[in-house]
């Protein structure tokens, strides 16, 4: 019988959120056959982490090690408090890091970042570009990617790819939406069915309402639709809609919504911020651009559309290397992880 673990994390897909890696991670566990606790499902934040510290301690006696995830700003904090009462019981935990902005905050916060990853048995990293980023405030760090389950996402190779371009992201400042739309402006000039679908949930700081209004007053809202948020059941089918994936973002660390189009086999063309050229390698299996440049990311869609044999090359790549971030690939090294380090 396999020990019990704690995992402590944001589990809100149940109140409509995206489900999060943390989630996903869980249920493939129980289904290997561990016993899992885990917190917090709680929506508001003071009782989130409330809730977090109550289920670690009346379950002390229950799980033999845990694992946090660790984002920047103010869950943050969370896990601070978190890992501080797994020490204080005894307990061997991991840590993993999440989110593009986390080498920005450990800048600022060096102090509180080294002291909370050196007290972790281990810290575990999903990209090249945070085990790089991290280093300075722990040597010893591991990289395990973020999965997903190939078995979901049907591979369709692009050798014709149609002007049917897919974004994939909520609608917020720092995945610069509206630069979608300046795109489309640009290729419906010579393209004149180019059309856009950007699908993901309003996270209301305005971003969905700028990115319409420049829609319509570059005279291409009709080119554009907006499905809104999406299960994740559905994504693959509104990925298929496409033949383009394009990545706006101007913070990122190894988004799965790229995973999610590279394993259905659409062209990728994405800024290359953050993570991404850790994931991405340009004229290989995408086509990578300055951040907030419409003029570039619209030339580089032009050349999958036009060049020969660019489409199907980045597509086959893309598809190939989706296939590292399988489940049945990145399970085992979570498990062996695990009971590595139970006392």
């Amino acid at each position: 019988m396999k020990p019990t673990l704690i995992l402590i994390g944001n589990f809100l897909s149940g109140h409509g959120y995206s489900k999060q890696f943390i989630e996903d991670l869980k249920d493939h566990l129980q289904n290997a056959g561990w016993d899992i606790v885990y917190t917090s499902r709680i929506l508001t934040r003071p009782l989130r982490l409330m809730d977090m510290v109550f289920t670690i301690l009346v379950n002390r006696n229950k799980y033999a090690v845990g694992h946090i995830v660790v984002f920047s700003g103010p869950a943050f904090i969370w896990a601070e408090v978190a890992s501080w009462l797994l020490k204080m019981l005894q307990k061997p935990f991991l840590l993993s890091l999440h989110g593009g902005d986390l080498p920005t905050f450990a800048n600022r916060w060096p102090g509180r970042v080294r002291h909370l990853l050196n007290s972790a048995t281990i810290v575990i990293t999903p990209s090249r570009y945070l085990l790089e980023q991290m280093r300075p405030y722990k040597s010893e760090l591991r990289l395990i990617p973020n999965p997903l389950d190939l078995r979901n996402y049907d591979f369709q190779p692009r050798p014709k790819p149609r002007s049917a371009l897919i974004w994939l992201r909520s609608f917020h400042k720092i995945y610069n939406p509206s630069m979608a739309a300046k795109v489309v402006a640009l290729l419906a000039a010579d393209i004149p069915h180019v059309n856009l679908t950007m699908v993901g949930p309003d996270k209301g700081d305005g971003s969905l309402q700028l990115t319409q209004k420049i829609a319509k007053d570059l005279g291409v809202g009709e080119m554009i639709r907006f499905p809104g948020k999406v299960a994740k059941e559905e994504v693959p089918y509104w990925l298929q809609q496409g033949d383009v994936f394009i990545n706006t973002t101007n913070i990122d660390n190894t988004p799965i919504s790229i995973l999610e189009a590279m394993a259905c086999g659409l062209c990728i063309v994405s800024t290359n911020v953050g993570g991404i050229p850790y994931l991405l390698e340009d004229e290989k299996d995408a086509l990578l651009i300055p951040p907030n440049d419409p003029e570039a990311m619209a030339f580089a869609i032009r050349r999958i559309l036009t060049e020969p044999d660019l489409a199907e090359k980045l597509s086959m790549n893309a598809r190939k290397k989706a296939e590292q971030f399988d489940w049945a690939v990145i399970l085992p090294q979570w498990e062996i992880l695990f009971k590595s380090i139970i006392k």
